[in-house]
């Protein structure tokens, strides 16, 4: 007769059926400690068991190793287990497609979570209308011909970029006299030479000092005219 299920030996009982794998006492009091079953309780469902019938075991020195019955479980024939394979291979494609199906829905709720809210378009479309009338007001009075920078802070600006330009120049000739004075007797290739020091060249940070000697000269036709 099968033991109430909510008794000792039913829960180890179905815990054994369940798991349908070799376990010793052990394995079996610590799965079933949610339970509060204690190992003395859990060897002895496990004896009484087996003496009924009810699972299998076998002795390995001082070691007893339960089984369920075998006889009580459908074993599938070959052609199951082909049927269970190709069930199984359905499933799994099945199941990809699902993933697949899963992760547009969720790129699509990204990106409707990335987009602004009508409450952040009005608050950016009220700055951008307040961006828009300052600029106008910039230009009107740009069209009216006020100045907005005064003559004397102009020119100092100038001459503050035209110092700084020859200056510029300056160095640059003073360098190269003394880059070529060191190199030219040198065996050492000059590109490996400045890489070992750590120079870098205008052109290798993209400054180049002829464009700003071009705008320079734009700007003293500008004075002249």
């Amino acid at each position: 007769m099968a033991p109430k299920s909510d008794s000792v030996e039913g829960i180890v009982l179905t815990f054994v059926n369940e798991q349908n794998r070799p376990l010793n006492v052990q394995n079996a009091a610590d799965a079933l400690q949610k339970f509060n079953l204690k190992k003395t309780a859990v060897q002895k469902a496990l004896d009484a068991l087996a003496d009924n019938g009810q699972i299998s075991f076998k002795e390995y020195g001082k070691q007893k190793i339960y089984l369920a019955r075998q006889d009580q479980f459908n074993i599938p024939n070959a052609q199951e287990l082909d049927e269970m394979k190709k069930q199984n291979a359905e499933l799994q494609e099945e199941l990809a497609a699902q993933k697949k199906a899963t992760s547009e829905v969720e790129a699509e709720i990204r990106t409707l979570q990335s987009n602004l809210t009508l409450e952040e378009i009005n608050s950016k479309q009220a700055k951008l209308k307040s961006e828009v009338k300052e600029m106008e007001e910039k230009l009107k009075k740009l069209q009216s011909g006020v100045v907005l920078v005064k003559p004397e802070d102009k020119k100092a600006i100038e001459d503050s970029f035209h110092e700084k330009v020859n200056q510029w120049r300056k160095r640059k000739r003073m360098f190269k006299e003394i880059w070529d004075a060191i190199t030219e007797n040198s065996p050492k290739d000059q590109k490996e030479f400045k890489e070992e020091l750590g120079l870098e060249y205008d052109e290798d940070v993209g400054v180049i000092l002829q464009s700003y000697t071009e705008l320079l000269n734009s700007n003293k036709k500008r004075r002249v005219s």
